[in-house]
């Protein structure tokens, strides 16, 4: 059985990692958390009686209806968790999102207890709390699904046909299994009809990498998407916990896609001539900077020149190197966003300079993609101000 399963028992961040692979705080986070996932919330009872507990302490004459208020927010959120995967909408844990949750409720309850015990601090406090988990339930059940499209346009000399070209960017599907999202996806694809897609890796969620269903579903993804695109597709791979080279095969086999393992193809659409370069990402940068520059040293610059490559942490060397368009994902534009501050982690060398979006330097266009999916293991199964999205690029001479 796979790592992910709960029967095997608590697996540690090296189960979640392929031989070699150095894992990122984030990981191991992420790891951690989920060793909460084998504990039902149910077992955890005492615990949700103790935090309501110490939210109601510092109330007086309230503490009653507090702690109430802060069980009845800890079982609405736990059944809202608990609904995703019975709906078919998401198949990530309840007991880690969930604590996080009664510890946030818990906190505000004791600051609010602490510095205004009274009605109106309560009807306050009641207010705030309600409107987190409002918040979060709109970050687990709408937005995953709420997939944008996202229409861009560049122009180049470097191509020369008269018919603009369209390419459809689509990155960080993230299957756990067939999902609204999936199914709007497929529909969207359909819509648009654009004539080449590119993929950019991470096809699987992390926690589900050796579920066989799982598996399934993203090759059953994959070849419907073959079958509405009338144009060529090409795909790298992702981040190597999650498109694991034992496993990436078993998705793609049978399929008409072109995989670029660190080549560079010669392409023409439309009547523009262009350069395909697919590199492989291990999240090394000392490792795929050279890889980089073997890749695109020799290549013909006249020619216009697409990179396909994970991360954004490439962006410098590629920029030295002339490329035209360089399109990636990996950040998910943070997931969960702040307003004003946007992403507070995106797993990027670079942190925030990259973190979603279109981005220029020298004759290098970056486009960084929110993609479709969401983290998995631990991590809740939300987005927040980060919605899903797909790019149609328009490119012309």
């Amino acid at each position: 059985m796979p790592p992910s399963d709960p029967r095997n028992g608590a697996a540690s961040h090296r189960d979640y990692c392929p031989p070699g692979y150095k894992p990122g705080p984030l990981h191991i986070t992420l790891v951690l958390t989920n060793l909460l996932t084998y504990i039902h919330p149910l077992v955890l009872t005492p615990a949700w009686m103790a935090l309501a507990t110490i939210a109601s302490w510092p109330w007086g004459t309230l503490c009653l209806p507090v702690a109430m208020l802060s069980l009845a927010f800890t079982i609405a959120d736990g059944a809202g968790l608990a609904l995703l995967p019975r709906q078919g909408r998401s198949f990530g844990p309840v007991t880690p999102p969930l604590l996080a949750l009664a510890l946030i409720h818990t906190a505000l309850a004791l600051a609010a207890g602490l510095l205004w015990a009274t009605v109106p601090g309560l009807l306050l406090t009641s207010a705030v709390n309600l409107a987190i988990s409002g918040a979060f339930l709109y970050a687990t059940w709408i937005e995953p699904f709420s997939i944008g499209v996202t229409q861009v346009e560049l122009r180049s000399p470097k191509l020369s046909g008269h018919t603009p070209l369209h390419l459809l960017h689509i990155s960080d599907v993230h299957v756990e299994r067939t999902t609204a999202r999936e199914e709007r996806l497929l529909r969207l694809v359909e819509e648009l009809d654009p004539d080449v897609i590119v993929l950019t890796g991470d096809y699987l969620n992390l926690t589900y990498v050796y579920d066989i269903e799982a598996q399934a579903d993203a090759h059953d993804l994959l070849a419907r998407l073959c079958n509405i695109a009338r144009g060529p597709i090409y795909a790298i791979t992702g981040s190597p916990p999650v498109d694991r080279t034992d496993v990436v095969p078993i998705i793609f086999k049978d399929l008409p896609i072109t995989w670029l393992l660190d080549e560079v193809r010669e392409v023409e659409v439309n009547g523009h001539a262009l350069q395909i370069a697919g590199l492989r990402c291990t999240r090394e940068r000392r490792v795929d900077v050279p890889r980089l520059r073997r890749l695109l040293g020799a290549r013909p610059v006249h020619k216009f020149t697409l990179l396909l490559y994970h991360s954004p942490d490439l962006m410098p060397e590629t920029a030295e190197l002339d490329v035209d368009l360089y399109l990636c994902g990996h950040t998910h534009g943070g997931q969960v966003r702040l307003p004003l501050f946007g992403a507070l982690i995106t797993s990027s060398d670079f942190w925030k300079r990259y973190e979603m979006g279109r981005y220029k330097e020298g004759s290098t266009t970056l486009y960084v993609s929110r993609g479709l999916g969401m983290e998995g293991l631990g991590a809740p199964r939300a987005r927040f101000l980060a919605p899903p999205e797909i790019v149609l690029w328009t490119l012309s001479s």
